[in-house]
């Protein structure tokens, strides 16, 4: 992916916005269920990939079937989640599957290395991305690309997490998504 941000719409309003920009690839965040097939449509006829987190949608229960559903009937270009299970269904139908770590603790973070290794995601979301020497770790440690996610409010938070490594940064920033529209990375 050479996207350097994935702007992530946390609302109608944004992903509207989404619609005039220049990303390929979007993130969908929060949104209702009865909303979901209309907007990826409309996303796919405008040439974005939609990435649906498939942990905020309401009215869906997280589960296999949930997974099972997203990918057959809505077919989105890929979801992220925290649970392996999605991640799994998401892989067997061939779209992009994003596992979501949350840097908690040395224990939560033992436990995701090895959730990793069982799952082996196309990409890993690690939340705080604002901890650079952890985004390296990660990338290292795992051999999966990294994306950048949560409490990346500048642009120098967003360099700091392409100096650690990042392949990408995901936030709901609408000033660093027109700050960072049209570069790609040359990593």
């Amino acid at each position: 992916m050479s996207q350097l941000i994935l702007p992530a719409a946390r609302k109608i309003k944004d992903v509207e916005k989404l619609m005039e920009m220049s990303y390929e690839y979007i993130v969908i965040l929060d949104i209702h269920l009865s909303q979901l097939k209309p907007i990826v449509d409309l996303a796919k006829s405008r040439g974005k990939k939609p990435l649906l987190h498939a942990d905020l949608i309401e009215g869906l229960k997280n589960d296999d079937y949930a997974a099972e559903y997203l990918c057959q009937i809505i077919q989105p270009a890929g979801l992220l989640s925290t649970r392996t299970g999605v991640i799994a269904k998401t892989k067997q139908n061939g779209l992009l599957a994003v596992q979501r770590m949350f840097l908690l603790d040395t224990g939560a973070l033992d436990k995701s290395y090895a959730m990793m290794e069982r799952t082996r995601p196309d990409y890993i979301e690690v939340l705080p991305g604002v901890i650079p020497h952890m985004i390296a770790e990660v990338r290292d440690r795992t051999g999966i690309p990294v994306f950048a996610g949560g409490l990346i409010r500048t642009a120098d938070d967003v360099e700091r997490a392409f100096g650690a490594g990042a392949s990408a940064v995901t936030t709901s920033n609408k000033e660093l998504w027109r700050h960072y529209e049209g570069k790609e990375a040359k990593r």
